[in-house]
């Protein structure tokens, strides 16, 4: 089911997806709902491994610099 909407995109990011468009012999609806079912892919994607790692011990940026500066690492 399509459903129309409005959406106000940058002149120079139109004028790419119609290229695009072009160069591909697609419509640039059928482009940007590909970007934007790619985009929530790579989200739920994200969300699968933050949640496998939630278990994971976690160091701070500060800590991990000291260690590695005392290891002789940096």
């Amino acid at each position: 089911m399509s459903v129309r909407t409005t959406i106000a995109l940058d002149e120079d990011i139109l004028k790419l997806l119609k290229l695009k468009a072009l160069e591909t012999s697609e419509s640039v609806s059928s482009l940007v709902n590909a970007i934007i079912i790619d985009a929530f892919r790579e989200d739920a994607f994200d969300l699968k491994v933050f949640d496998e790692r939630k278990n994971e011990e976690t160091i701070s940026y500060a800590l991990l610099l000291k260690k590695l500066q005392g290891s002789g690492k940096l």
